[in-house]
């Protein structure tokens, strides 16, 4: 069925896609669908074409490869930072449970220490007014006399 396309041109040859435009003598082949390239004594890939006109197959399989060699790469590198974020993620609960942890007790401590100031402003004052019930204070108020 492709033979009678020769030496007529490329878009009507490739117009079916089991043929395959061979630019050395302008003849339309069947593609050799038996083996994944065509032979060189079919013709040669540089000059033979196949899907369109404007690319020849061996730059065709070479845009191939590099596109299928880019998403295999980009996968592989997708895969190994998904990989690496779930591990980090992992570890770094653990780091800030425990940075947060310390800050709550440095507050904690912080509170604790205002708190035993504060009692101790309190109590030199009732001592200074007399409201605390001191023993070696002398000037302690009175009570029940």
């Amino acid at each position: 069925a492709c033979s009678q396309f020769s030496q007529r041109s490329c878009e009507e040859c490739l117009s079916n896609v089991s043929c395959l435009w061979c630019y050395t003598n302008n003849t339309c082949l069947d593609y050799p669908v038996r083996s994944i390239l065509p032979s060189s004594s079919l013709c040669s890939l540089s000059n033979a074409r196949w899907g369109v006109c404007w690319i020849n197959f061996e730059a065709l399989i070479i845009a191939i490869a590099v596109i299928a060699g880019l998403i295999l790469v980009s996968i592989a590198v997708c895969c190994c930072y998904c990989c690496y974020c779930r591990r980090r993620s992992k570890s770094r609960p653990d780091e800030e449970e425990e940075q947060l942890a310390r800050k709550r007790e440095e507050r904690r401590l912080q509170s604790l220490q205002r708190k035993h100031e504060r009692k101790q402003k309190h109590d030199e004052i009732r001592k200074k007014y007399g409201l605390l019930q001191d023993s070696d204070n002398p000037y302690s108020r009175f009570e029940n006399e």
